[in-house]
Order: structure tokens, then sequence, then C-alpha cells
């Protein structure tokens, strides 16, 4: 039987965590015992999920960050430490997309979408590593891509781009970081239902969508809960540069 507790005593970090998969991110690693810091660029909404978190005995901290600017990144992380201790578990889950045909996609949202998903995944990965290779413990760092770092998304050329390089990052960084007994690893999620979506979801549209897909279904967030507690937990000790699909069959779909 798997330890309900099985991150007792740990720190998890994690990124945009005030709405979506942050959120259930966040109590899913707090309800496996791990003392939580909450961080998104804005913490109203880091509040509720730290009262939410509290109502079950869990320990979360709210810590506001902006991943593209790296100083408050390290402020931040700076923060978080000093209030729980040391790092051991980072959630690199921030992102932004830009929906628009590749002719006429801004130079603006690319550059929106590529600093946040890729030049922010990676500033935050570097941050924490370098508090975990100071302390001489090791860690886990998951990171959050997404379908999109191996499969077309069609007007979401910059998403795409940006996932491709946090994939290829997680690889990199798994290569570098396995010295010092950092497990880099990550998550490429398919279709989920978030509040952001929800809605797209119950049009025409979105139906026809969800009946080209394998199992006929979108996920939910939780769908997602048992390979993070993977990847964030001893299970994944032997594990580093793996990326792993939790699609139900999108990336194996044939044409």
């Amino acid at each position: 039987m798997t330890n309900p507790h099985i991150l007792e005593g740990k720190h998890a970090l994690v990124t945009g965590a005030s709405s979506g998969l942050g959120w259930q991110f966040a109590l899913t690693l707090a309800r496996a015992g791990a003392k939580v810091s909450l961080a998104a660029r804005s913490t109203d909404k880091l509040e509720a999920l730290s009262s939410e978190i509290a109502a079950f005995d869990g320990r979360a901290l709210p810590v506001r960050m902006d991943v593209t600017d790296v100083e408050s990144i390290h402020e931040a992380a700076s923060t978080a430490e000093t209030e729980l201790g040391p790092v051991n578990i980072l959630i690199n889950n921030s992102g932004i997309t830009a929906v628009s045909p590749s002719e006429s996609i801004s130079e603006k949202d690319f550059d929106a979408v590529m600093n946040t998903n890729a030049r922010g995944a990676f500033f935050v990965a570097q941050a924490v590593a370098q508090s975990m290779i100071r302390h001489g413990d090791g860690g886990k760092i998951v990171n959050i891509a997404s379908v999109a770092a191996t499969r077309v998304l069609r007007k979401n050329i910059a998403y795409c781009m940006s996932k491709a390089a946090v994939a290829h990052m997680t690889r990199a960084l798994a290569d570098e970081w396995g010295r010092y007994n950092i497990q880099v690893n990550g998550i490429n999620p398919g279709y989920l239902v978030t509040e952001m979506n929800r809605a797209y979801w119950e049009t025409d549209a979105g139906k026809r969508f969800i009946a080209k897909l394998p199992g006929r279904r979108v996920g939910e967030p939780k769908d997602l809960d048992g390979v993070l507690l993977l990847l964030a937990g001893p299970g994944s000790d032997f594990m580093t540069g793996s990326m792993i699909e939790v699609d139900d069959g999108l990336t194996a779909m044939g044409f």
C-alpha cells in the first residue's frame, strides 16, 4: 500500500500555483505531507489556496514570483527557503499561450510565451538547483511541458516551440545535475479541463474535437496526480531525463 504521506518532511515549490494545474499540484503535494511554497505573480488567489491546504492541516506559504524576472525568482526562492527550509522538490509549472496563425503572431506575444515558458522555466530551475547543490542533499525537479513538445498544436507556434525547449532542457539538466543527486524529469500533459478552457469543451466545436481523441474524452488536473507523486517522490530515485506523456493516447494516435 502506498504511503499517503510519502513526502512528509519535504519542501516543494510550485510555480504557477494560483490556478489550473499548479493549484492541483500544490494540493496533491500537501496531502502527501510536503510543505508547499505557492508561487505566482499575484498572491491574492494563493491566499485562498493556502487556506484550503491549512484546512487539512497542511502547511503552505504564498510567495510572489514573476518567472520573467530573474531577480523576482531569486527573491521568492530565498523567501521560501527562509520560511520553510531548503527546497527539496520543484514543480516548474508556469506557462502561458498565445493563439495566432504563425504568419501574424506579434513579436510581443511570441516573446511573452517564450520568456515565461522556456526562459522562465530555466531560471527557476537554476535558482532552485543552486540551493540544492549548496545544501548537498539532492532533490527533484519536475518540469511541466505539454504534448505540444512533440505534436503540433495548430496556431500555437510559440507554445509548441517553448514546450519543446522545456523537454530538451529537462534532458540537458538531468545530464548536468545528476552528479549532485538531482533528478530532473518532466510531464507532457494532454488535453485537460481547467477553468480557462472549461466553456470550450461544452461547445459544439469542443465536442467535435473530443470525438476525434483516442479515448473520446478530456482529462482533469487530478489525472496527473499519480505521475506527479512518482516524480516528486522516492519512486523516481533512479529516473532522470524522462518526459512522461499523460495524454490518454494522444501522442500515440494514428492519422
